[in-house]
C-alpha cells in the first residue's frame, strides 16, 4: 500500500514515473572532466534517496562508507551501487543495495519515482530512486560496506542556508561541489549534488 502523505502527493507530479532510458555515453557531460577520455561505456548504477517517515517529520537516509573500501572510503553516500543483470530495473537495484547495506526491507519502501540520470567523472551513470520509507526497526549497517547510518531532517535539506561549497583539486585543477555539514558529517561530491538537485526539484527550482 502506498503511504498517503503530502510529500508523496507533492513528488508524484515532479518525478519520472518509471526508470529513465539511459542515454549513450557520448551524449553525456560528467560532473567533472577526467584527464583521459573514457575507454568504456558508463556503468549503470542506482542510489536510494530514502524519505524516512518519523514522528517529527521526514528525514533523508545517508550512510558513511566503510574506511576499508577501495573507492570513496569514509565518504557519505546514499545507499546504492551498480545495477546488476539480475535487477529488474533501477528501483530494484536501489532497494537491493539498501537491504544489503543497512538492512532496509524492500516492503518498507514505497518507490515514488525517479530523477534524471546523473553522470559522474568516474564514469558511472546513476539513476536516483526516490522512496518513502516506513522502517519496522533500526537500520543496521553492514560492517563490510558501511561504517554508520544517519538521517538528516528534510527541513534542513530544503533550507538553502544548509549548503556551502566543497573544493577539491584533481591534477592541479580545482573542482567544486555542494557541501552540507550535519552532526559531524560532511556531505559533499555526488551525494551533496544529488541532494541539492532533489531539494530544487521539491521546491520547483530545478
Amino acid at each position: 500500500m502506498p503511504f498517503d502523505t503530502p510529500i508523496a502527493e507533492l513528488l508524484s507530479g515532479r518525478l519520472l514515473v518509471s526508470p529513465p532510458t539511459l542515454p549513450a555515453g557520448d551524449e553525456l557531460i560528467p560532473d567533472w572532466a577526467p584527464l583521459e577520455p573514457f575507454s568504456r561505456p558508463p556503468t549503470p548504477a542506482a542510489v536510494l534517496i530514502g524519505l524516512v517517515r518519523r514522528p517529527e517529520g521526514h528525514t533523508i537516509l545517508y550512510t558513511e562508507r566503510s574506511p576499508d573500501l577501495r573507492s570513496h572510503s569514509g565518504q557519505v553516500a546514499f545507499p546504492g551501487g551498480k545495477i546488476d543483470a539480475a535487477d529488474a530495473h533501477a528501483g530494484a537495484a536501489a532497494l537491493r543495495e539498501a537491504n544489503e547495506e543497512v538492512g532496509l526491507q524492500p516492503a518498507e519502501a514505497n518507490i515514488l519515482g525517479y530523477m534524471e540520470p546523473y553522470f559522474t567523472g568516474s564514469n558511472y551513470l546513476i539513476t536516483p530512486v526516490i522512496a518513502e520509507v516506513l522502517p519496522s526497526g533500526p537500520f543496521v549497517p553492514n560492517p563490510g560496506e558501511v561504517h554508520s547510518v544517519f538521517e538528516v531532517p528534510l527541513k534542513r535539506i530544503l533550507d538553502s542556508a544548509s549548503y556551502g561549497r566543497f573544493r577539491i583539486k584533481r591534477a592541479g585543477k580545482e573542482h567544486s561541489t555542494w557541501q552540507i555539514d550535519h552532526d559531524g558529517h560532511t556531505i559533499w561530491g555526488i551525494t551533496a549534488n544529488l541532494t541539492r538537485k532533489f531539494r530544487d526539484l521539491i521546491l520547483g527550482e530545478a
